[in-house]
């Protein structure tokens, strides 16, 4: 017997740090994703194996089906991880694995693993199908976060998502861009660590009240942008709020002075992708600079 399940990737375009304290946030699920597979055995075992979107094996592990004491793994720290996943799963449905006799669980990356897409979101939205159990409760659990990733990995969509009294509240955002194809998402090179920028954030001693309504009322501007200066505009103002409350400065500042159009850091700050406003010259100024990873909007976003 052969189960298969799939999630989308995320990227948060506006909202980042503020929407864990109730701000609005503007979430695209992306056309990039990860799948998982599980074939029922009589192994008596529980076999993982998980590979990147070039087909190479980033880790593997077995474990007793019964209780997930490891036999094997080729990374310690990888395996706790996904111990304490399959142990919160089990907390959350009882009967999870229960009668297995054993199973070969296998992960596929649509995107490589360093581009920061969502390889544990979409893993715990797919665990969550596989076990049915609710994957809010399951994030909460494992990797924390506000969610937003959860909710692309389940929806096919633009959304604006909210937490209201610890609940995920999403809508459905109809965004039209007549500009998108001076859009583009460029990586950093280099993948930010979530829980890292998270505490940071959470150590603030900052108006967190008055950060949330501008954050809001920017989101709200962003998706009914009708033109590129407009847009920009929001952008920059967006840029602005969040490095005077974290009091970090821009990646523009940081990385990127001389450049003419305008960029946002999306998620943690410091890492993954940027979107930046452009022309084709935008994809030279970034090479030129070591950035060979440059995809337009319109090949991300679902």
């Amino acid at each position: 017997m052969s189960q298969d399940f799939y999630s989308n990737g995320k990227l948060l375009l506006s909202g980042e740090y503020a929407i864990l304290d109730g701000a609005e946030g503007w979430a695209i699920p992306t056309k990039f994703g990860q799948s998982l597979k599980v074939v029922s055995d009589t192994s008596g075992e529980l076999t993982w194996k998980s590979m990147d979107a070039d087909g190479s094996i980033w880790f593997e592990g077995s474990y007793r089906v019964q209780n997930f004491e490891e036999l094997f793994a080729t990374d310690a720290e990888l395996s706790l991880s996904l111990i304490d996943i399959l142990v919160q799963t089990r907390k959350l449905n009882p009967k999870f694995l229960e009668l297995s006799e054993g199973c070969e669980v296998e992960t596929e990356l649509t995107f490589p693993r360093n581009w920061g897409l969502g390889t544990s979101s979409t893993l715990i939205n797919n665990m969550a199908q596989w076990a049915k159990v609710n994957p809010y409760h399951l994030l909460s659990k494992t990797f924390g976060g506000s969610g937003y990733d959860i909710a692309c990995a389940q929806h096919d969509h633009p959304i604006i998502f909210k937490i209201e009294n610890n609940d995920p509240i999403i809508r459905p955002a109809k965004v039209a861009l007549p500009f998108s194809d001076q859009l583009y998402f460029v990586y950093l090179n280099q993948k930010k660590n979530s829980r890292e920028a998270i505490s940071a954030y959470r150590e603030r001693t900052i108006d967190k009240v008055a950060l949330t309504n501008t954050i809001t009322d920017l989101t709200s501007a962003l998706v009914k942008a009708s033109t590129l200066s407009e847009f920009e505009s929001l952008l920059d103002l967006h840029e602005k709020t969040l490095s005077h409350a974290l009091n970090v400065p821009t990646i523009k500042e940081q990385l990127f002075p001389d450049y003419t159009g305008s960029i946002k850091s999306l998620g943690g700050w410091g890492g993954d992708f940027i979107v930046v406003t452009g022309r084709e010259n935008t994809l030279d100024y970034f090479k030129q600079k070591g950035y060979q990873t440059i995809v337009p909007f319109s090949e991300m976003i679902v």
